[in-house]
């Protein structure tokens, strides 16, 4: 679509060509209801214009489209998607000129938009043929899709607007933040935080009392932090959103963490591990019993590592039970335990207690105590498949931890099979994705040696708001307890020693295995270098 003309200056054209009244409209929009479609000179002025113009509408949309948006929103904006080419979708529309929801019909659709211009009445026929899907009513907040709202209150709008731009970013939280003369709205994305939005200190009280509102908290309440919850549809996906309010010298600050379902990976093929870590860990997960750590500082991934370990070993024959802290996402076939310690129910008594319900497989979200180790192990002793996490540094630093935690070396030795130490890398975005040829220093600091090929990075685009980067992968050390690491173990030797023993055994630290993923396009040297030194 050729952008030779802007929306002000082709309504000005069409009414010096006697097309349309002569009176002021502020928007395209206005004017399609008003055209007289089948003239042919309205046809020549929209080719002219540099725009593709089509009559022959279908008689409905195509199903595997209308699946991926609700109708009401096709209907709200006017939008047809006419026919996946596969690079491209097709979509007609009366107003060529919404630039914002065809930017939403793209996101939600996966793929670029190739635009086409359809008559107004021709385009009414075909969706007054779609109905509108009930949509649920949220409990404590909205079920409305807020790419629909009709709201108008500016709140509202703002916090739709950001939640809009955050979700299509695929942002995992949003930070509203209070200064002295303005707040700041920042989204996570990739693990990395940007601006999106600034407002006028004087607006920040009506966007919190109305995140609070959708959230059940307290909203005259603003000298302690509170925590609740808002449910919401974005293109008829519900998304959870975890609220969190933190009382400060200027104000109170609100921290939203977004939940979409469809985001989690249930997969260990989608972890992104090299063909021998796949194995290892395939070979890990499948052992009869034994305790599989996996370590990492918060925001590493651990917890889709161990979901997608546990669905791979999902089946009607074995009995899985989780306990949490808290349940991020529901495993169909697998009941969860959410701890409450508020009540009693910590780690160490849901475990007690699991181990009455005949498990199988047993996932403990974090062993945060010696009596949670203890437990764990003696579990993992007794016939049990043990998944836990551990707070720690790389792989080996892991058995040390519940050494110096308490647990005697004969029992770590005998019952922990594995540790996976593992980081978050961001993946170079493939829309903008060039090669480029590294400096040597490049190529030592990662370790790198005899390789002679390109590297590559991102440019910047539209697709990943211009940090070149878009989605995320993980980095991994996966450490195999073997028979000459138990007697470094039974012998009280520190991480490094057994770290070294299981180099030399063809272990991949967490920064090589990054410099394999640099070698082969998935991400940057300074993205392993932010994570792993």
């Amino acid at each position: 679509m050729l952008k030779t003309l802007s929306e002000k200056q082709f309504i000005e054209l069409l009414k010096s060509k006697g097309l349309l009244p002569d009176q002021e409209f502020s928007s395209f929009r206005q004017v399609a209801g008003l055209l007289k479609w089948n003239l042919p000179e309205v046809e020549e002025l929209f080719k002219g214009a540099g725009f593709t113009f089509t009559k022959n509408l279908p008689l409905s949309i195509p199903a595997e489209l209308l699946s991926a948006v609700p109708a009401s929103f096709l209907k709200k904006e006017r939008l047809v998607p006419l026919e996946d080419a596969g690079s491209h979708v097709v979509v007609a529309t009366d107003n060529p000129f919404n630039y914002e929801g065809l930017k939403k019909l793209e996101w939600l659709l996966g793929k670029p938009i190739e635009v086409v211009v359809a008559p107004y009445d021709e385009l009414n026929a075909l969706l007054s043929t779609q109905r509108e899907e009930e949509e649920e009513v949220a409990p404590v907040s909205y079920g409305e899709d807020i790419l629909t709202s009709q709201e108008e209150a500016p709140a509202v709008q703002f916090i739709n607007e950001v939640l809009t731009v955050a979700l299509r970013a695929r942002a995992s939280d949003i930070h509203f933040e209070p200064f002295r003369n303005k707040m700041r709205v920042r989204i996570r994305i990739d693990g990395v935080l940007k601006t999106v939005r600034e407002l006028p200190a004087s607006k920040m009280p009506a966007v919190i009392s109305r995140l609070k509102i959708m959230a059940g908290l307290d909203i005259a309440e603003k000298r302690l932090p509170q925590d609740g919850r808002i449910l919401v549809k974005f293109g008829g996906k519900d998304v959870d959103i975890r609220v969190s309010t933190l009382p400060t010298h200027l104000g109170e600050r609100v921290v939203l963490r977004l939940l979409l379902k469809e985001n989690i990976l249930y997969s260990i093929r989608e972890l992104g591990l090299l063909p021998d870590d796949y194995e290892k860990l395939t070979s890990l997960i499948k052992l009869p019993h034994g305790m599989l750590l996996v370590t990492g500082p918060t925001g590493s991934g651990k917890t889709t590592t161990l979901y997608a370990s546990l669905s791979e070993i999902n089946r009607e024959e074995i009995n899985i039970i989780t306990v949490e802290d808290p349940v991020e996402y529901e495993l169909p076939g697998i009941s969860q335990v959410q701890v409450k310690p508020d009540i009693g129910l910590t780690f160490a008594s849901a475990l007690r207690s699991i181990l009455r319900q005949d498990p199988d497989v047993i996932m403990v979200g974090e062993i945060r105590d010696v009596e949670t180790a203890e437990i764990a192990v003696q579990s993992a002793l007794t016939g049990h498949l043990v998944f836990s996490t551990l707070h720690t540094n790389d792989a080996a630093s892991s058995v040390t931890r519940l050494l110096d935690m308490g647990i005697e070396p004969f029992l770590v030795a005998s019952s922990v099979v594995g540790v996976i130490a593992q980081r978050l890398v961001r993946k170079i975005c493939p829309h903008c994705k060039t090669p480029y040829t590294p400096e040597p220093g490049e190529l030592q600091e990662l370790g790198i040696t005899g390789y002679s090929g390109p590297l590559y990075r991102g440019r910047g685009c539209d697709y990943c708001m211009g940090t070149g980067y878009l989605g995320r992968t993980a980095i991994y050390e996966i450490l195999v307890i073997d028979r000459d690491i138990k007697r470094l173990i039974l012998d009280r030797r520190d991480s490094d020693e057994i770290k070294e023993l299981a180099l030399s055994k063809g272990m991949r630290t967490l920064k090589g295995d990054g410099a394999e993923k640099v070698k082969l396009g998935i991400t940057t040297v300074e993205e392993v270098l932010r994570v792993a030194r």
